[in-house]
């Protein structure tokens, strides 16, 4: 985390390694947030257990992210998954606030 409280590094997928965002990208954010267990997209979406996940790397904007797929609806969230291997959910997106999109630090890789 730099002195603004960015990310300094590439944030990954831990499966793949493909690039979800890139340097300076999103803010470090502390937020109490229950994600389904690590699955592929189709089962992560459908729930089943989970993890209560308290730090994420917060981003503004969905056109910051580089490589990310977002699932159907569930409630009023939509979980983030990386588009590439579609592992996830890596994140966590409500549709009632359609400017934070939060990306799980340790569902994610940093280079």
């Amino acid at each position: 985390v730099c002195a603004q409280g960015r990310n300094l590094k590439a944030v990954l997928c831990q499966r793949c390694g493909s690039r979800v965002l890139l340097p300076g990208a999103a803010t470090f954010a502390r937020r109490e947030l229950l994600l389904p267990a690590m699955r592929k997209k189709a089962v992560a979406a459908a729930g089943g257990g989970g993890d209560v996940v308290r730090e994420h790397w917060l981003v503004r904007d969905m056109f910051s992210f580089e490589n990310v797929g977002f699932t159907r609806d569930v409630g009023n969230v939509k979980f983030l998954v990386c588009a590439d291997c579609e592992a996830g959910p890596i994140g966590w997106h409500c549709l009632d606030d359609k400017d934070s999109f939060y990306v799980a630090l340790e569902r994610v890789a940093h280079e």
